[in-house]
């Protein structure tokens, strides 16, 4: 696999650093995953109240490919344990507010004195200096900060309905740690990596940043007609209510458009600025797909070359051709469940990564991981009777 021989050590909870190191696992990095002997929070809430067999699809969402064990990280014995596995790894992997590792003992500088070589990659909410560098990041926080927000409602603040920042911090995250690594590989010097979700939500804005900063414009240019989902895009560019469900627009030639919504309102608006009335044009398409079916305007939307698409739910992705064309779902058993995940994005050579093990267990891997830092099957088990690590009764299901 592409990452065969990178070996990370992961300290990271929630979404963005599990993401981060889930792309890094699914690529073949060796990933072990610290986390509390009673487990993380990832494994103790889901979205949607959603498990399986106890086990939440929060944490199945982005711990694939991820090894675990369960470390009391203010224990001296199970501070050793960690310096075991620093020693021999590339990197290391954190998103805790600044200062946590530090207070743990495991900060860049002590960090360095065990590994010299050591890539040390740290993802925060905010960044590691400045004002908000100790405030709580978290997604929604990050995205109202940040202006998404205010951009993305037409005619209120509405958020993204989803972790976008969080997801795009995990895979800038990952891209930032894969280059150190590059680096490694050529010099054989470490690296330190710093990401954070306030700059991942801005990177999300690129275009649209670079058009307001540069044109010097101010929020009045936000507001817009309410079917039109972006400031800077001439209009039709947005969602229209149909007579059986909603259409997107994208960008489109005016005088299409016109014939293939059979609209002469539209027709004596094809030369309009439609960046400077986009409202009014707009609205006009709004008018002019009412009172429609899909199914009737489809033909003549195909006909003219126009981009559309059919707005879809959840339910629509299930069974739909190009979905399974792409391989973006997987069915993988979870103790005596079954859970659906989402696969690695990338295709490499044809092939998506493979599903090789989930921890279903807190600190599932913890035994084969201790064996491998050398320790023998007494002191194993003395590690977990003095509370340094906590291991399951028995390993639960291995490789998967």
């Amino acid at each position: 696999m592409l990452l065969d021989g990178m070996r990370v050590v992961s300290f990271c909870h929630f979404l963005q650093g599990p993401a981060a190191a889930q792309y890094l696992a699914d690529m073949g990095a060796e990933v072990v995953k610290i986390e509390p002997p009673g487990g993380g929070y990832e494994r103790k809430w889901s979205g949607g109240d959603a498990f399986v067999d106890g086990v939440s699809a929060f944490f199945l969402c982005a711990h694939r490919n991820q090894r675990t064990i369960a470390i009391d990280l203010k224990h001296p014995r199970g501070k050793q344990v960690v310096e075991r596995l620093i020693a021999r790894a590339d990197v290391l992997m954190e998103n805790f507010r600044p200062g946590v590792m530090d207070r743990l003992g495991f900060g860049w500088e002590r960090v360095r004195t065990l590994n010299p070589e050591i890539i040390y990659a740290s993802a925060s909410g905010w960044g590691r200096a400045g004002p908000m560098a100790d405030r709580p990041g978290q997604d929604l926080l990050v995205q109202a900060f940040c202006g998404l927000v205010a951009v993305t409602g037409a005619t209120r603040p509405t958020p993204i309905g989803l972790a976008a920042v969080d997801q795009h911090g995990g895979a800038l995250f990952a891209l930032g740690i894969v280059a150190a690594y590059v680096k490694k590989l050529r010099t054989g010097r470490g690296t330190r990596v710093e990401s954070s979700l306030l700059n991942a939500g801005i990177d999300l804005q690129t275009e649209p940043l670079t058009s307001y900063l540069t044109m010097g414009a101010d929020r009045s240019i936000l507001k817009r007609q309410e079917n039109l989902v972006s400031w800077f895009h001439q209009a039709p560019y947005g969602v229209y209510p149909v007579a059986d469900g909603w259409i997107a627009f994208s960008i489109v030639d005016p005088e299409k458009l016109a014939r293939a919504l059979g609209s002469a309102e539209l027709a004596a608006m094809a030369g309009i600025d439609r960046y400077r009335e986009r409202d009014a044009y707009a609205a006009a398409v709004a008018r002019a797909v009412a009172d429609r079916s899909l199914a009737e305007l489809a033909p003549t939307l195909e006909a003219e070359g126009i981009w559309w698409q059919r707005v879809q739910d959840y339910d629509d992705l299930r069974e739909h051709p190009q979905i399974r064309a792409n391989g973006c779902f997987v069915e993988v058993p979870v103790k005596s469940g079954k859970a659906v995940l989402v696969v690695h994005p990338n295709r490499y050579d044809g092939e998506a990564p493979a599903v090789r093990h989930l921890a279903a267990e807190i600190g599932e891997h913890g035994r084969e991981i201790l064996g491998e830092l050398g320790y023998g099957a007494a002191e194993i088990e003395d590690l977990a009777a003095c509370g340094a690590v906590a291991l399951p009764q028995a390993r639960a299901g291995g490789e998967r």
